[in-house]
């Protein structure tokens, strides 16, 4: 059994029984079986069904957003963010755009096949699986959902024995929402209180044509070489160290609220989160200056104390085995030379004290032989280095095993520019923070420890998809490929054979005078 509690306050939420290995191929059985019609929907269809979710979405917004809080220990802000925003958008961007990405694209051609015509066609896999993390608990959980609806793809969804009272909520919502628009409930299934037996069940089930997994790069290797074991296409998403570049053109005052936000977000956990700010050294001390008295005057509690007793900036942290490490890290980097300024150290709440909070935290003169400069705090740590020019904050940057996100701030266009191409990451914004995922037309994902493969957009719908090529007469049954008397098996001529061939790459590939030549080698060949 597992046993939900709501983080913020330490009070009991439901027992959830945890499902066996049994149970999860079960789920696979019927996901397979209701795939069968269901990569034969129409386009229409899908689109009605991710309608009824966005329809969902923005009715219970509100009720949504406490579910939410009460799960994960967030507050209003961060989870109408991270779970209402951003699950809109992709609803919204694949809905207006799922049909266009996912018909036929024609392709072009050569003189030599310039009677025949390709086209490249999207057909759903059968069964894909999703594992999920927690920090997001309806946006991580909606967003592969949506996607194997729109591609008529049937989804295994595990999400995180962190939330699982949440998840059996919000699977309940798309259950009906399948029921309602004439949809096999089957299409998508969500295990809830799945731990490591039966999750080894669902990644080594060679039932599945893809699979997607969010989580820590340690546990997503694992997972991703027992999925090659068995074939399947997999996608990681392994969480990163995403720096904030602050040139010495930045306009830090006008953006002092992106820059909290970045951190102090979730409590910090967020994959793209600012893990570290590298500030030129001309802004460095300003900068400091900016921010502290801001860090050292958030407010840390539960969102939904009743009443409300105080402001509440920074909520909880989904469980507490995150903080000796982010504790032993910040000690080992004070020792090095590194100031703590503000925090440093797990928060007791004096009306939740079986609750787990983290002080938010400002951390500043780090450098890049400390060890907490390498690892992911996923805490509310606002780490601070400094570096002399663009060039060196481009070498602080990539210096970690990480490539998932990062930002840049400066007036100076061309200068950010440049420092965004150099950056070895998956994603950058400039003058922003997480905009681009904002965008769901982006796709998302990185390089190095942050993983591989992308979801989002074009190229994570298109990724769900066989991706099978056409090649058919451009006149059908009137020109037709036929092999020239020259190359016909068996040969009688070779030494003819092989002029014929080198005439025929030179009218297919030379510049234009030689191709006028190589008519006339063909016809004498």
């Amino acid at each position: 059994m597992i046993t939900c509690y709501d983080p913020a306050t330490g009070k009991e939420l439901a027992v959830v029984p945890s499902l066996s290995a049994a149970e999860v191929k079960s789920a696979v059985d019927r996901a397979e079986a209701a795939s069968v019609d269901w990569r034969r929907s129409s386009f229409e269809t899908r689109r009605r069904m991710l309608r009824t979710l966005l329809d969902w979405l923005l009715e219970h917004t509100e009720s949504i957003v406490r579910v939410a809080l009460r799960d994960t220990g967030k507050t209003h802000s961060d989870a109408v963010f991270g779970e209402i925003l951003t699950t809109a958008s992709k609803l919204r961007w694949v809905i207006d755009n799922c049909e266009r990405v996912l018909s036929p694209d024609r392709r072009s051609t050569n003189l030599l096949l310039a009677h025949k015509i390709s086209h490249v066609h999207y057909e759903a896999l059968g069964v894909i699986g999703a594992c999920v993390s927690w920090n997001y608990s309806l946006h991580n959980l909606l967003s592969p959902v949506i996607a194997a609806i729109a591609t008529g793809n049937a989804i295994v969804v595990k999400a995180s024995e962190q939330v699982a009272w949440s998840t059996a909520l919000y699977a309940r919502a798309i259950s009906d929402a399948l029921a309602a628009n004439g949809v096999d409930p089957n299409v998508v299934q969500v295990l809830v209180g799945c731990e490591a037996e039966a999750a080894h069940a669902l990644v080594s089930d060679e039932r599945l044509e893809h699979l997607l997994f969010i989580g820590s790069e340690e546990i997503g290797r694992r997972v991703g070489a027992t999925a090659g074991a068995v074939g399947t296409q997999f996608v990681l998403e392994a969480g990163g160290k995403d720096p904030m570049i602050l040139l010495r053109s930045a306009a830090i005052e006008t953006f002092a609220d992106i820059f909290m936000r970045s951190v102090f977000q979730s409590a910090g956990q967020n994959c793209i989160g600012a893990e570290a700010f590298i500030v030129h050294g001309e802004l460095y001390d300003r900068f400091i200056a900016l921010v502290e008295p801001r860090v050292r005057d958030l407010q840390v509690g539960c969102a939904l104390d009743d009443p409300p007793d105080h402001r509440v900036d920074v909520g909880a942290m989904v469980s507490d085995r995150n903080f000796d490490r982010v504790e032993g890290l910040i000690a080992d980097a004070v020792k090095a030379g590194a100031r703590l300024l503000v925090g440093g150290h797990r928060f007791k709440h004096p009306r939740w004290p079986s609750a787990h909070y983290f002080e938010p935290t400002l951390i500043v003169d780090v450098t890049t032989d400390m060890e907490i400069s390498r690892h992911e705090l996923f805490s509310p740590v606002m780490l601070v280095m400094r570096a002399a020019s663009a060039d060196e904050a481009i070498r602080i940057a990539n210096a970690t095993r990480f490539g998932l996100g990062a930002n840049v701030f400066g007036r100076d266009k061309a200068e950010c520019q440049r420092v965004a191409r150099e950056l070895r990451c998956g994603m950058v914004a400039i003058n922003d923070f997480a905009s681009g995922y904002l965008n769901q037309a982006n796709p998302f994902g990185g390089c190095r420890g942050s993983g591989f493969g992308r979801f989002g957009g074009p190229e994570g719908l298109r990724s769900l998809c066989n991706i099978k090529v056409v090649t058919r007469d451009r006149f059908h049954g009137i020109i037709q490929t036929s092999i020239p008397p020259r190359l016909r098996f068996p040969t009688s001529e070779p030494d003819r054979a092989w002029r014929f061939l080198v005439a025929l790459v030179r009218l297919g590939f030379a510049p234009l005078s030689s191709r006028i030549r190589a008519v006339f080698d063909l016809a004498t060949a």
